[in-house]
């Protein structure tokens, strides 16, 4: 019995189903088998936020017939574990030849090779009742109970993520399956951002918080109905203190995770103009009583209220920027956001550095959308939990769209402009057939 080969195969499902069975008795037909259980954090890199915990995905497999022993695979690379276990065997369904995981596939026959080992790939399973388990997963996912509180949980888990805007069902959908194979990892996109500003330029309105709450909560109903990630919502000033009281239990109960208000008053300008336009700063009492309003109304633990500081933008300095985000903290924010209009990070940085030197905990916000430079590894190791790519989406549809349209015009035909479009069928796949 020992001497039969050690075949190794790797899961990170949280439902077990005859296909995971079927090719579970292959492997063990081979040998020895040894299952991988993707960790939490390797899950949540390329897939929806596991709906079960590592421990229990682990307790799904270590009492099946043929599973020698189960372990840990931290990373979605098979390069760690291969280089501990050496097994003869890795098993593996058919279908990762093409798409972001084949340069993985590429990298684990590599190191197969330069011992020996061998890849086994069975085919694929696929049937209606295992798709009808995937849509229930998936709708699962979505359940606002579930989705509300997942942002607290990555940030818990990995101390950093990511989040791209969206400011429709398509554009959610982009921002909840985009993915690049990098280094060993896989890296998505952790959430979605709803910018007031995007939502009011997609009407063709100005971005003066004239499209009303309810004409938002539209766009992220349609968001929300197509995706299962995080959404963080830009609720501007968040308007007056008993208005916003009310937003913010509609949102928790719709399972938004999170909603971020700015420190200004009146009617609101975009922050990127800075001091060229009249703009009012609240005061640090008024936001505070706001932000602790807010927090009193929540039902659960999950929702987050994230405090926006506009010092550094109004050029009120450093030292104010300071002592809102204390005040802020102490009033209840779950995270603070810093803004800058400067195309340099210095006073970014400076922010942090010294907020971090007084709070190690409170999560901090960044846009980066003027200081655009700075790569998510050199935020991350200042102090930054959370990226937030606010606008990139639809500032690159207008021109493509702008393009497309003259290009009909002067052409009087489509032909030209065709090399330059996505494939209707393209974008059908893109959109699932069952939400």
């Amino acid at each position: 019995m020992t001497n039969q080969p050690s075949v190794y195969i790797s899961f990170s499902t949280d439902i077990l189903h005859s296909g995971h069975l079927a090719i579970l008795n292959k492997a063990a037909a081979l040998g020895r088998v040894t299952v991988g259980v993707l960790a939490d954090r390797a899950v949540a890199s390329f897939k929806r936020y596991p709906l079960l915990p590592f421990s229990e995905r682990k307790a799904l497999f270590e009492n099946l017939k043929g599973v020698e022993r189960v372990v840990c695979q931290e990373t979605l690379s098979y390069k760690g574990i291969v280089e501990q276990l050496h097994p003869d065997i890795v098993v593996h369904g058919d279908n990762w030849s093409t798409g972001f995981q084949s340069p993985m596939r590429a990298e684990l026959i590599e190191l197969l090779n330069a011992y020996g080992g061998k890849l086994v790939e069975f085919p694929y399973t696929e049937s209606p009742e295992l798709r009808a388990i995937e849509s229930r997963s998936r709708a699962d996912a979505a359940i606002p109970d579930v989705r509300r509180g997942r942002l607290k949980k990555l940030l818990d888990m990995k101390g950093f993520v990511r989040i791209l805007e969206a400011h429709s069902g398509l554009s959610g959908l982009i921002a909840e399956n985009a993915a690049v194979y990098q280094e060993g990892a896989v890296r998505s996109y952790d959430g979605m951002w709803i910018s007031s500003l995007c939502d009011s330029t997609m009407k063709g309105k100005p971005d003066i918080e004239l499209v009303d709450m309810t004409s938002r909560i539209q766009t992220i109903n349609e968001i929300m109905d197509v995706t299962t990630k995080p959404i963080i919502l830009d609720g501007d000033t968040g308007g007056l203190t008993e208005h916003f009281v009310h937003h913010v239990r509609t949102l928790e109960s719709m399972g938004v995770s999170a909603i971020i208000i700015e420190d200004k008053t009146g009617l609101k300008k975009n922050s990127l103009f800075g001091t060229e336009v009249a703009q009012t700063q609240d005061s640090v009492e008024n936001f505070c009583a706001k932000i602790a309003a807010g927090k009193r109304a929540l039902r659960t633990r999950e929702f987050m209220i994230i405090a926006r500081i506009e010092s550094l933008i109004l050029e009120r300095g450093m030292e104010d920027a300071l002592t809102r985000a204390q005040a802020y903290v102490q009033a209840g924010a779950d995270a603070i956001m810093i803004h800058s209009r400067r195309k340099e990070p210095d006073e970014i940085f400076e922010f942090v550095e010294k907020f971090r030197a007084a709070d190690a905990a409170t999560p901090i916000v960044v846009v980066p959308t003027s200081f655009n430079t700075v790569t998510e590894e050199e935020f991350q190791a200042r102090g930054v939990n959370i990226v937030i790519y606010a606008n990139q989406l639809i500032r690159s549809a207008f021109p493509a769209m702008m393009d497309t349209a003259k290009s009909i015009l002067e052409h009087h035909r489509v032909k030209e402009a065709e090399d330059h479009l996505l494939p209707i069928s393209k974008i059908l796949t893109l959109i699932p057939e069952e939400l």
